[in-house]
């Protein structure tokens, strides 16, 4: 199949119409070369600053996969000070084990692989500040904060290597293990390792989100309400902090495809077929997620930032890749689906003429994970929407009982869901909950309640199902938000803002009852940080 420049250019043409935007980049890089590229609107609205191929953008969570990158290179070719101690591996998880609490390294299950593959069962950190009373707006500092935080992470929400769970503080450990091993900074080793062998040459890192270089601006909002600009304050670090301009992708893309026919090279280390602990197949490995695009095989990850969406993919046997970058809140994942599939022509997928069982629709709590799935009816006709991690799964049916995304299988029987999360290994057994009337009147909620291990007050204000709830912890108080009622004795607490961006939604709170039907305590949680167990005090 040939690739002209025409329709590539005109895909793109396309691709910044659907997606204006304040400012927009992207890029198709084939065999090793730009045969199309295209660059819209405004670094810098307000002062009128065009976007260009040379304005610098955070990456963001696509910085994963270069401290993977560097991983490799430092146990390939270590620095003298790792080649003089002897065994680089070794030296690296002798520093894991002294970064983390004892509760998570006594069974040397938790391994440095596991932080880099998405399956450490830790919580995420972005997630858990939340409950440590951060506010959307707040300044969050690594020497700072990162300590505390740490030393309250104390559990797994599931044993390592045995399911996928996205988590940030994995790279933020994993970035401290390589500086604490090498005795040099993150930054110094991903220019002289990374980013300047591929080429990418204003690239750098930049942990400091309320530093970012001029002139771009990340934008919140839409069209309909206007955009305003983002306010950030986190400092991160290995999770993320690497800025770059469309023409450093464009270098880094065609690294990779350099790198691609090198059997040796660290991205075919990275690139191998991901598995978990019981050898079922896994879809992330070493910063990269692996999705299938109608049997083509692509590598790649997004980022997101309040204000930034990216998202860089390559499909290594095709020597395709695809660079989407926004200085907005717009989504960059399917604008780059869409793009591979109408260059490689493949097909879209159809959803069959199946009318929906009326029990989909409807609030379930899954038994284990103690999270809330809520389904609502699709957008076409044998579609129905899942709602679990924080963002719509569509469902496309074959049956009124039975269908799959690209993630899922989900099947309802009466009052009974299951869900196959393929990518996460898990199966969920989810019942249906009901609203009660009754639950709706009273005080019987309000109170005072406290989780020891995280060292966190929740206060729950409010009556007659009008419920607010509110944090307590090391990094403040937090904004009290509305909570929802679900059914039974579950609730949700909103959180469409957090530190970070994206932030991770409702977090479902199931609360339990003791002597007298009194309510003793609650367990709260959400997919990115789940069952942390609360004790009412007050």
């Amino acid at each position: 199949m040939t690739i002209t420049k025409e329709k590539v250019q005109e895909i793109l043409n396309k691709t910044a119409l659907r997606s204006r935007g304040p400012g927009g980049a992207i890029a198709v890089v084939k065999d090793g070369e730009v045969i199309g590229q295209r660059v819209w609107g405004f670094a810098d609205v307000d002062q009128r600053i065009p976007m260009t191929s040379q304005t610098q953008l955070p990456i963001c969570s696509i910085t994963k996969q270069f401290v993977c990158a560097l991983l490799i290179d430092l146990e390939r070719n270590p620095t003298p000070t790792l080649a003089a101690k002897g065994d680089v591996r070794k030296q690296l998880s002798d520093h894991l084990v002294e970064i983390l609490s004892p509760e998570l390294t006594r069974d040397g299950e938790l391994t440095l692989d596991r932080l880099c593959d998405m399956q450490s069962g830790m919580r995420d950190y972005w997630a858990m500040t939340t409950l440590w009373g951060s506010k959307p707006d707040d300044e969050f500092l690594i020497v700072r904060d990162c300590g505390p935080l740490l030393a309250r992470t104390k559990s797994f929400h599931f044993q390592p290597g045995t399911e996928y769970s996205y988590c940030n503080v994995n790279f933020h450990v994993l970035a401290r293990v390589i500086e604490r091993a090498t005795g040099e900074s993150l930054g110094k080793l991903l220019e002289e390792r990374i980013l300047r062998p591929a080429g990418m040459s204003t690239a750098f890192l930049c942990p400091n989100t309320a530093q970012h270089p001029p002139p771009c601006v990340g934008y919140e909002g839409d069209e309909q309400h206007g955009f305003t600009a983002a306010v950030n304050k986190m400092e991160w670090s290995g999770d993320a902090g690497l800025v770059a301009s469309l023409t450093d992708m464009i270098a880094y893309e065609k690294y990779l495809d350099r790198c691609y026919a090198d059997p040796q090279s660290w991205y075919h280390t990275a690139i191998v077929a991901p598995k978990f602990k019981d050898g079922t197949p896994a879809k992330y490995h070493y910063g990269l997620s692996h999705t299938d695009i109608e049997g083509v095989n692509t590598i790649g990850h997004g980022g997101a930032l309040r204000g930034y969406r990216l998202h860089r993919r390559h499909a290594p046997r095709e020597r395709l890749s695809v660079v989407v970058m926004f200085n907005s809140d717009a989504g960059a994942f399917s604008p780059n689906i869409d793009i591979f599939r109408e260059l490689l022509e493949l097909p879209k997928p159809v959803t069959a003429s199946v009318q929906a069982d009326a029990g989909w629709v409807g609030a379930f709590l899954d038994q284990d994970t103690q999270l809330s799935i809520v389904i609502t009816k699709g957008t076409r006709d044998g579609e129905v929407a899942i709602s679990y991690d924080g963002a719509a799964d569509t469902i496309k049916l074959s049956t009124p009982n039975h269908g799959k995304s690209d993630s899922a299988v989900a099947t309802i029987r009466g009052d009974s869901l299951s869900i196959h999360r393929v990518g996460d290994n898990r199966i969920l057994s989810a019942r249906r909950i009901v609203p009660k009337e009754s639950i709706l009147k009273g005080t019987a909620f309000q109170g005072v309640y406290h989780c020891d291990e995280i060292e966190s007050t929740f206060h729950c204000i409010g009556e007659d199902g009008v419920l607010y709830g509110a944090f307590d912890g090391y990094l403040g108080q937090g904004n009290a938000t509305p909570m929802k009622y679900l059914g039974d004795d579950v609730w949700v607490l909103t959180c469409p803002r957090g530190l970070d961006a994206p932030a991770p939604g409702d977090w479902t709170i199931v609360f339990s009852r003791g002597e007298h039907d009194a309510i003793q305590g609650f367990t709260i949680g959400c997919w990115l940080a789940r069952k942390v167990d609360f004790v009412k005090k007050a």
